[in-house]
C-alpha cells in the first residue's frame, strides 16, 4: 500500500474525548494523550479515551500506530489527585483500567511506536515498555516512579522492563527510582533511537509509515511469538512457530514476497 502523499487526518473530535487525540492517516494512526496541563496524567476518562482509541487502531486500514503526548511530557501515569479522597482498592482499579488497556495494546497485530516526547514516568514508563519500539527526544526522562511513592511496579512494568534489561538492571533501577536521561536510555536498549525534539514526531510518523509498508500480518505473528518465547518452553514455542508460519503461509503477501524475490523487484505488500 502506498501512502498518500498529503494523507487527510481523521478529525481529532471523532472518539469524543478531549483527553486522547486520535488521528487516522493510512496506513498509520497516533494515539496522542492530551492533558498536557498535567503531563497527561491518567484519570478515569482518560483511560476510557485510550481504550476506544485502541479499538479504533484495531482498523485494518491502520497498519501502525504511533503513542505520543501533547505538550511538554509523554505520560507521568496516574494523576494522584483523584486519590484525594483516598486510592480504594488499587488493585481492582488496575485491573479495570491500566491492564486492560496494556493488554490491548499488545493485542494490536500491528507495530506501535512510542514516541516519547519529554517524562515517561510510572505507568507511562510502563505504557512505552510496551510499545514494539520507542523513540525519545533528546528532552525525554523515563522515571519508574512507583518505588518513591511506596508502591510495587504495574501496568506491566515489571514484566516488560525485565525483559529488555535484564533482572539485574531492571531490579536496580525499579528500586531506586533515578531518573533516566534519553541518552543512557539508547546507552541502556531502552529505546532505540534519541532524536531533535523539534524532529521527534516527523522521525516517529516516517517510521510507522516504513513499517505499514512491511508484511502487517507478519509482524503481528511475529508479535504474538515474541510475547510467547519468554514464557513459554521450547517444544511449545516451536509448535506455535510452525502454527503461525502455516498461517503466514497462507497470506497474500506471502505470495507477493516469493514473486517479488523471483522477478528480482521491490515487493508491494498490502497487510493481506
Amino acid at each position: 500500500m502506498t501512502e498518500p502523499t498529503h494523507p487527510r487526518p481523521s478529525p481529532p473530535s471523532e472518539l469524543g474525548f478531549e483527553s486522547i487525540v486520535y488521528e487516522k492517516a493510512p496506513p498509520r494512526a497516533t494515539i496522542t494523550l492530551n492533558r498536557p496541563d498535567v503531563l497527561n496524567a491518567f484519570d478515569s476518562a482518560m483511560q476510557e479515551g485510550f481504550r476506544a482509541a485502541l479499538k479504533e487502531a484495531s482498523d485494518p486500514e491502520v497498519r501502525a500506530v504511533v503513542l505520543t503526548g501533547a505538550g511538554r511530557g509523554f505520560c507521568v501515569g496516574q494523576d494522584l489527585k483523584e486519590f484525594r479522597e483516598g486510592a480504594g482498592d488499587l488493585g481492582e482499579r488496575l485491573r479495570s483500567t491500566y491492564n486492560r488497556n496494556v493488554l490491548a495494546l499488545r493485542r494490536l497485530e500491528k507495530p506501535v511506536v512510542a514516541a516519547v516526547n519529554g517524562p515517561a514516568a510510572g505507568a507511562g514508563l510502563a505504557l512505552a515498555a510496551a510499545c514494539d519500539i520507542r523513540l525519545a527526544a533528546d528532552s525525554a526522562v523515563f522515571v519508574p516512579a512507583f518505588i518513591t511513592i511506596g508502591l510495587v511496579p504495574d501496568t506491566g512494568a515489571s514484566f516488560f522492563l525485565s525483559r529488555i534489561f535484564g533482572y539485574g538492571r531492571a531490579f536496580e533501577w525499579l528500586a531506586s527510582g533515578k531518573s533516566l536521561s534519553a541518552a543512557d536510555a539508547h546507552a541502556w536498549g531502552l529505546v532505540t533511537e534519541v532524536v531533535d525534539a523539534g524532529k521527534l514526531a516527523e522521525r516517529a510518523a516516517g517510521l510507522a509509515s516504513q513499517l505499514a509498508g512491511q508484511p502487517t500480518r507478519a509482524i503481528g505473528m511475529t508479535k504474538r511469538l515474541l510475547d510467547s518465547a519468554a514464557v513459554e518452553p521450547l517444544e511449545k514455542q516451536l509448535e506455535l512457530e510452525a502454527q503461525l508460519q502455516a498461517a503466514a503461509a497462507e497470506t497474500e503477501d506471502f505470495s507477493e514476497g516469493v514473486a517479488a524475490f523471483l522477478e528480482k523487484r521491490e515487493p508491494r505488500f498490502t497487510g493481506l
